[in-house]
């Protein structure tokens, strides 16, 4: 469970709830589809940790961080042992990616491999893209994106206009949520010769960006209503600015135990974003 990262989850949580409100909203909702989606995009969220965990600690890069003890690097979790778990948790998103192919084609199977492929290199293999300023690039597109474009073409196999920008808005969150927890770990990452994005950027300019992919997360959201693409009601996910705001400027990378504080704050204000955007959609008509 602690190499689960929990307070993460809500990053593969939010974009399936966008995704199933928006096909709700369109009258293709089901609720096996959703769960199993849902399912999936968790059991990929814990395979991302459980590789992050042990390509770090094979690699001695989060030996001295602040915030959640790392499994392998603490010796609480054997490598051999990490291995295996994510054989079995990649197995589950697998098998569940595979129901999901019976009612949505192999567009579903590619994007299942290319999610896999794109988490294990995150901190894994020859060329860790996450040690070269990518991740946030990263996961804008597949825990944005991908995940929620691909939760609302499960349903009838196609992928609205409108859901292209509630991808962009998750996408925009989720890499804040990772930026929080970069700029936390930039002075050890940067010792380690971990070239995340915080470390190439500097503390000022990563406290910019992380206010501006919040800022980014609720313009989609409004340019989405704005074109028509989706009902006003959907505005009711611009609520919970106010959080953003908070969140934004606690961001002083002086006191790194703060931010951890800000990442947990950051995954929860996506949640409940993603839940009252759901919402919109569900009372919006059609």
């Amino acid at each position: 469970m602690l190499a689960a990262r929990p307070a993460t989850l809500p990053a593969a949580a939010a974009p399936v709830l966008v995704g199933g409100g928006l096909a709700a909203h369109d009258g293709v909702f089901r609720w096996d589809l959703f769960a199993v989606t849902l399912f999936a995009a968790l059991a990929l969220q814990v395979g991302v940790n459980f590789a992050n965990d042990l390509s770090d600690g094979l690699r001695g890069v989060d030996d001295d961080r602040v915030g959640p003890v790392r499994a392998v690097a603490a010796g609480l979790i054997a490598p051999d042992a990490m291995r295996r778990g994510i054989v079995v948790v990649f197995g589950l998103a697998v098998a569940a990616g595979l129901y999901l192919a019976l009612h949505a084609g192999w567009v579903i199977v590619g994007i299942g491999v290319a999610s896999i492929l794109a988490a294990l290199g995150y901190t894994g293999g020859p060329i860790p893209y996450g040690y070269r300023g990518l991740g946030e690039a990263s996961v804008f597109v597949f825990f944005g994106l991908v995940a929620t474009v691909g939760t609302r073409y499960v349903f009838d196999r196609t992928a609205p206009s409108g859901v292209w920008l509630l991808g962009a808005s998750m996408g925009a969150f989720a890499a804040a949520i990772l930026v929080a927890n970069n700029l936390r770990d930039r002075a050890g990452d940067e010792a380690a010769g971990k070239r995340t994005l915080a470390v190439i950027l500097g503390d000022r300019r990563t406290r910019i960006l992380f206010s501006g992919l919040l800022g980014g997360a609720y313009a989609a959201i409004a340019v989405a209503v704005v074109a028509g693409y989706l009902p006003t009601t959907t505005l009711l996910g611009l609520v919970t600015a106010p959080g953003a705001l908070r969140l934004a400027r606690r961001t002083d990378p002086s006191d790194p135990s703060r931010l951890v504080g800000v990442l947990v704050g950051t995954a929860r204000l996506q949640l409940v974003t993603a839940l009252l955007v759901s919402v919109g959609l569900l009372v919006g008509g059609r």
